[in-house]
């Protein structure tokens, strides 16, 4: 009689095997509805990334260039031109994104043929969600710079001063993660020098993510 008790009590201390096996499922269950949730919201996730907050290309417009300045003289003994010119340009930066777009610290730069003879600082910024931005920028030759310049004597006595203008922005969208972006813009001029204005512009644009 006193095996039988102690037998019986030391069962009665075991939890049933239906009751183990239904805690088991329950812990199963909650891992799986857990994990449903992860790829549920992973999906939500790539969905909105790749619709409503996909990054787009930030776009730089030239609106217009204008020659605020134009001072010639020559040097005929030495074959030598000095100029001063000072160029307007007004850009526009427009960012199509849900999302803000940092831009870095960075300059516009003028140019004859492929030199640069004056540039513009153009300091860091940011952009807001569907923004655009205006800026103005002044350049303004370097005379130092142009002093050795080859054909500038014979583009003056022409008449056709070719110049270019050039501006980078370079930048990061948030968008998940981080997206880099580089929007360009660069715009052939030429000054009619006799006339001190602008007689022809062609600007082309490139943006790169």
């Amino acid at each position: 009689m006193e095996v039988e008790s102690k037998q019986g009590n030391k069962s009665s201390g075991m939890a049933p095997p239906n009751y183990r096996s239904s805690k088991n499922r329950r812990a199963r269950n909650c891992c799986f509805i857990c994990l449903a949730v992860l790829v549920l919201l992973g999906l939500i996730f790539l969905i909105l990334g790749l619709t409503v907050f996909k990054a787009r290309k930030p776009v730089t417009t030239v609106n217009s260039v204008s020659l605020r300045d134009l001072d010639v003289s020559f040097d005929i003994a030495r074959l030598q031109v000095l100029l001063n010119v000072t160029v307007q340009a007004d850009l526009s930066v427009r960012n199509p994104n849900r999302v803000g777009f940092k831009y870095d610290s960075t300059s516009a730069i003028l140019q004859y043929k492929g030199k640069e003879i004056g540039d513009a600082p153009l300091p860091a910024g940011e952009i807001g969600p569907r923004e655009t931005r205006p800026m103005n920028i002044t350049l303004t030759v370097m005379v130092d710079r142009l002093l050795s310049g080859s054909g500038l004597y014979s583009d003056v006595m022409s008449g056709a001063l070719p110049l270019t203008t050039y501006v980078k922005l370079s930048g990061v969208v948030r968008v998940l993660f981080k997206i880099h972006v580089k929007s360009t813009s660069t715009c052939d001029l030429f000054v009619d020098v006799l006339n001190r204005k602008l007689v022809n512009q062609t600007c082309h644009y490139k943006t790169k993510l």
